[in-house]
């Protein structure tokens, strides 16, 4: 059996044999800090192999850098000893009240058991770690809202990437007396690199999550523009740059504006690979299809008419076409010419593919019908408030959701999210937002599937970053942004089940809550001089005593890489609590005393996978015959332990 590393992936270690086998005479062995030999990449070598000509030294060369850019790459790579814990409870009412009597809301999932949809609370970066085995080139879209630099805090109320002081910890901007320094204004010499530093290990780590034919749509405004194209192109590759979307966030002139009114904000698409994208195309309008008429009756449909004549002349380019009507003779004037050979044209005439007008007498055009028409229009860059929405919009959407309480600041339409979905994802997609503040992505991930019938899941991710004791949202119950975000999926997929009728009743508006928490396993990482007798006894049970076998179920699901929206079966074998997850891909037991009874049956269901505790055998003639157990029943299973 194997031991689980229950750990995330090191990304440079991964890196380093990448290199190596493509590589393998630019491996050689060095010292590290520590005085170990190391295998290492020389990087002479390597730079000999990738490149016709070597940039080093000082030489000036084309670059994006910044202060820290080297240790946001490493922290991008950097492994962790992180879990999900699942929170089952399918809570529909407040979990209890405050000291005011101000009703908590519901914290728990919602149809735990069948829904595909996550909910994630956490430091997204940690999590965009935890997520990589399991989800690794398998997100189709990924939108995010993520800080604009606005010159407050470095931290916006609309997107609660970190909060202010957890940031400072992490970058050292404290004196000696622990006190905050600076806040992140303009004036900080910090300002644009603690910015670049928090969103450019989170970009590394989304890329490796999209699908060959996924797209990322970033919303940003003027102030971290550049840098994000900059990060952008570097990371996902500047021939992946797809569209810039320019939305018309605000409807009205500010007049009070100092110099322009600023109406927009920018949405940057960019693909993993843009040779296997697919964009979408958007629904026709009435006001397109109200310009198809039919006139004439004809059985194929509305039509419209178009020229049937082109500049420049051809020598076969004049001829005399007949209005089948009134008999009437039309030829092209000079400089121009029939888009059509005489005998194609004749043959359209024939067909009554020609409009010479009611009376018969007008010059010929070209029937285009509205059946021949593609089903769709292609997106443009530019979308407008008339047609997505803007920012008062979104406002009152949310509002409305809440009983009319304003429990989150700069919120996006639902309209205009959902308009990126359409285009960019496919029926059955797995969209991710890991910056998910109000969940406006999962909101309009529902009712797109309302609207076409899609199987599309979400995963949302965001930091349960506390409500200001002076908000309306604290006012209402609400202690985090988490909580608004998933109450707010609760209402917006109640409501849109209610006005979809039947047509919506088997819509998923789930969502199973995650929770980033620690390690499962104990930290039992001594010297040999620190060991005492009676710790011994502590040691035998490597796991922490406040998990659950649920909990250690998603530890493994993510070491394995099993999809966190998989189905979950639990069941009873000779007595212990057996996992069964997406029908016998995965069985785990975490129960102790586990006899060759409880072995067998579960070999003869023949796992691809099978993981219990390393401690949990009954004695040592079940670990003895173990192996033989399940070399007998299921030879082909991969067994595991903790």
């Amino acid at each position: 059996m194997d031991k689980l590393r229950m750990q995330t992936a090191n990304k440079a270690d991964e890196n380093f044999k990448k290199l190596a086998a493509m590589f393998p005479n630019a491996v050689t062995e060095t010292i590290n800090e520590n005085g170990e030999v190391v295998r290492a990449i020389d990087k002479d070598v390597l730079m000999q192999e990738i490149s016709c000509k070597v940039v080093d030294g000082n030489e000036e060369r084309y670059q994006f850098t910044w202060p820290d850019k080297k240790k946001s790459v490493l922290l991008a790579n950097a492994p962790i000893n992180k879990t999900l814990r699942p929170v089952r409870e399918d809570e529909t009412v407040p979990t209890g009240a405050d000291s005011e009597g101000k009703p908590y809301c519901s914290t728990g999932s919602v149809d735990f058991g069948t829904t595909e949809n996550l909910y994630i609370e956490g430091d997204n970066l940690e999590v965009l770690k935890l997520l990589q085995e399991t989800y690794l080139g398998k997100i189709k879209m990924i939108y995010i809202d993520p800080p604009y630099n606005t010159g407050n805090d470095f931290v916006y109320e609309d997107d609660f990437a970190q909060n202010t002081d957890e940031y400072l910890t992490n970058s050292g901007q404290f004196d000696e007396e622990g006190n905050r320094m600076v806040q992140n204004t303009e004036s900080n010499g910090r300002f644009h690199t603690d910015w670049l530093n928090m969103i450019c290990p989170r970009i590394r780590l989304a890329k490796d999550l999209l699908s060959d034919d996924g797209l990322i749509v970033i919303s940003i405004d003027d102030n971290e523009y550049k840098n994000m194209r900059n990060i952008c192109d570097e990371v996902l590759g500047e021939c992946n740059f797809v569209a810039c979307v320019v939305w018309q966030k605000i409807h009205s002139i500010k007049n009070d504006a100092k110099y322009f009114s600023e109406n927009h904000e920018y949405a940057l698409i960019y693909a993993k690979s843009i040779d296997k994208i697919k964009i979408h195309l958007l629904p026709r309008t009435d006001e397109m299809n109200s310009r198809y008429k039919n006139p004439d009756n004809d059985p194929r449909g509305p039509w419209q008419s178009g020229d049937l004549v082109a500049s420049g002349e051809r020598s076969n380019g004049h001829f005399f076409v007949t209005s089948p009507k009134t008999r009437k003779q039309f030829d092209v004037p000079q400089g121009k010419h029939w888009v059509y050979s005489q005998d194609n044209l004749m043959r359209l005439v024939e067909d009554n593919q020609v409009w010479f007008g009611e009376d018969g007498n007008s010059f010929p055009r070209k029937k285009r019908f509205l059946s021949d028409v593609q089903d769709g229009r292609t997106p443009n860059t530019l979308w407008l408030a008339e047609e997505v929405g803007h920012n008062q919009t979104a406002t009152r959407e949310l509002k409305a959701l809440f009983d009319d309480e304003k429990c989150f600041d700069f919120p996006k339409p639902v309209a205009y999210i959902e308009q990126f979905v359409r285009v960019v994802s496919d029926k059955d997609s797995v969209v991710l937002d890991f910056f998910s503040g109000s969940a406006t992505t999962a909101h309009a991930v529902m009712q797109l599937n309302a609207e076409d019938g899609g199987h599309r899941k979400f995963i949302m991710v965001q930091l349960p970053e506390k409500c200001d004791e002076k908000s309306e949202a604290y006012k209402a119950g609400y202690r985090t942004i988490c909580e608004i975000g998933k109450e707010r999926i609760r209402r917006a997929g109640a409501k849109i089940k209610e006005e979809a009728g039947l047509t919506a009743q088997n819509l998923d508006t789930g969502f199973r809550v995650l929770k980033c928490d620690t390690s499962n396993m104990k930290d039992v990482y001594y010297n040999p001089a620190e060991y005492e007798v009676n710790m011994f006894s502590r040691l035998e049970d490597n796991i922490k005593e406040d998990r659950t076998p649920e909990d250690l179920l998603f530890q493994v699901m993510l070491d394995l890489g099993v999809l966190l929206s998989s189905k979950i079966e639990e069941t009873t074998i000779a007595g212990k609590k057996v996992f069964n997850v997406e029908d016998n891909y995965l069985i785990a037991c975490f129960d102790s005393d586990v006899s060759e009874e409880t072995i067998k049956a579960i070999a003869k269901q023949k796992p691809y996978y099978f993981v219990m505790r390393d401690s949990s055998m009954a004695s040592d003639s079940v670990a003895t015959n173990f192996d033989q157990i399940f070399a007998t029943y299921s030879p082909e299973t991969v067994r595991k332990v903790l």
